[in-house]
Order: C-alpha cells, then sequence, then structure tokens
C-alpha cells in the first residue's frame, strides 16, 4: 500500500536518493528544498506524486506551515523523514559563535520543529513513523567534528526520549545512524572553520586515519530505508554501514570498563 513521505533536504545526498526510490515504488513523496529548481527532474518524471516545498527547516513558522501543505494536499503524513543538515568541520576551539548556532539550529533545532509539526497529524490519524537522520557520530566521537557530534548526540538524546512518550498513539521512531558516504556531506555541503595552526597535527592525524575503506556507497542505502519505512514494528535505530557496530562495541566496552573502575568512588558519592 502506497504511504506518503515527508522528506527535508531533499535536493541531494540521501534525501534525492531516498526521495527517488519512493516514487519509483508508487509512494507519494513531499519533498522539501532550499532551491526548487533541485527538484525539476523529479517532478517532470513523477508529476503529482511529488510535492516540491521550498523550506529553511530553521524557520519553525515555515515548517509547521509545509506540514500543513502536505497534510492538506495528500490528505495524510504517514512517514517524517529528518533529513537535512549538514557537517561542520573544525576544532572546537576554531568554532565561531555563529557558527557553532548555526549547527545546532539545523542539525538539531530544525528536526525538533517539523518532528513537533508532524506529532499532531500523526496523533489525528493514529498511526505515523518519525525517522530521524542521526550519525554514527551521535554515538562516538571524532576530533575535529566538535559540533556535529553534540548536534547528533542531541538528536539522539530527543528522538530517544520522544519514543517513549509518543508510543502509545501508534507512532514509531527510528535513528538512523550512517557511517562516513561518499556524499556531498563532507565536500560541497559542508563548511569549515577558520584554521588554527596549532590544530593541524589533529587534523592530519584524522585525515590519515580514514582510509578509503570507510566510505560506503549512498545507493547502497535505499533498499535499507524502504524495508525500515515498511516495517511494522521497526527498530528504535538502525546503523547504515557495515562500521557502526563494531566502532559502538569498541567505544561502548571502553566506557564499561572506565565506569566498572570507578563505581566505587561512584557508589560512594551517593551518600548511604
Amino acid at each position: 500500500m502506497a504511504k506518503t513521505i515527508f522528506i527535508t533536504g531533499a535536493s541531494r545526498g540521501f534525501g534525492k536518493l531516498w526521495a527517488e526510490a519512493l516514487l519509483q515504488r508508487g509512494d507519494k513523496v513531499v519533498a522539501t528544498v532550499r532551491d526548487l529548481r533541485t527538484l525539476d527532474d523529479l517532478v517532470k518524471k513523477y508529476g503529482n506524486n511529488i510535492l516540491p516545498l521550498q523550506l529553511d527547516v530553521n524557520d519553525r513558522s515555515a515548517g509547521f506551515a509545509a506540514i500543513q501543505k502536505a497534510k492538506a494536499h495528500f490528505g495524510s503524513i504517514d512517514v517524517l523523514i529528518n533529513n537535512a543538515g549538514y557537517g561542520l568541520f573544525g576544532s572546537i576551539e576554531e568554532t565561531s559563535e555563529q557558527e557553532a548556532r548555526e549547527q545546532m539550529e539545523t542539525n538539531f533545532f530544525g528536526l525538533l520543529w517539523l518532528t513537533q509539526a508532524a506529532l499532531p497529524v500523526m496523533r489525528a490519524q493514529g498511526h505515523g513513523h518519525i525517522i530521524q537522520v542521526s550519525s554514527i557520530l551521535g554515538l562516538i566521537t571524532l576530533p575535529v567534528l566538535g559540533l556535529y557530534n553534540a548536534s547528533k548526540f542531541a538528536v539522539e538524546g530527543l528522538s530517544e526520549t520522544l519514543a517513549t512518550e509518543v508510543k502509545g498513539f501508534g507512532i514509531n521512531v527510528t535513528l538512523i545512524e550512517p557511517n562516513g558516504y561518499a556524499t556531498d556531506w563532507s565536500g560541497a555541503s559542508a563548511v569549515q572553520t577558520t584554521a588554527m595552526t596549532e590544530y593541524d597535527g589533529v587534523k592530519a592525524a584524522f585525515q590519515e586515519g580514514l582510509g578509503d575503506d570507510i566510505w560506503g556507497v549512498p545507493e547502497a542505502t535505499t533498499a535499507a530505508v524502504l524495508k525500515l519505512i515498511d516495517s511494522e514494528n521497526p527498530p528504535l535505530r538502525l546503523f547504515l554501514g557495515k562500521h557502526g557496530l563494531p566502532w559502538v562495541k569498541q567505544a561502548y566496552e571502553g566506557r564499561l570498563a572506565e565506569w566498572n573502575s570507578w563505581n566505587e568512588v561512584a557508589s560512594a558519592a551517593h551518600g548511604k
């Protein structure tokens, strides 16, 4: 049965790939972008099955209006995919106030506003699925991506809480956590801080540690996303790529070992 999917950041990368995959199989897609011209090819090919909307996700009132337009046009919103976001590259010390605020505005607050806007629609219809595009860097961290890491950690905490609040309304929540993929995320879509020479060594080590095998093939993600959307009992978290599970296992084993080694001190701090 065809579904109506609202997806942000659909001009390129994951957003456009997934939008087209959904359209190809007959779903209805509400695709939001900053520049409507980036969707001309999909509109020409899929006609009335796609509703292109211009949207800056940082504008809360515009986000609410876009959700209402989508509801009025297609009659329902079965799935919201909060995909809009970008990477901010640079050390924490290099990051300006404006760069930090803009990173959080788009990656966290933009996602929050669209989530809030969709919830009344999904509650009223008695079902829905909110898919938040997080990152493996919402669970572990890498240097020179501090603000990006922080934005995705925030998305993780928000969405895990949300899942417990809306389950009773028939609404599911899933966090998609990709590892690195060969999209524009680290290229044309990325923002770079003004460099400080003091961090040249950290950045060089970061680049050397990446390796060619880190980057997944974006097109390979579509089957997993379609399966997720079709699932009657979707998971709260879904890695995309082969690196997520081993990286997180290694990181959490280290955390558990450290917590255990300090547990006597921690327990004594309880006071009784």
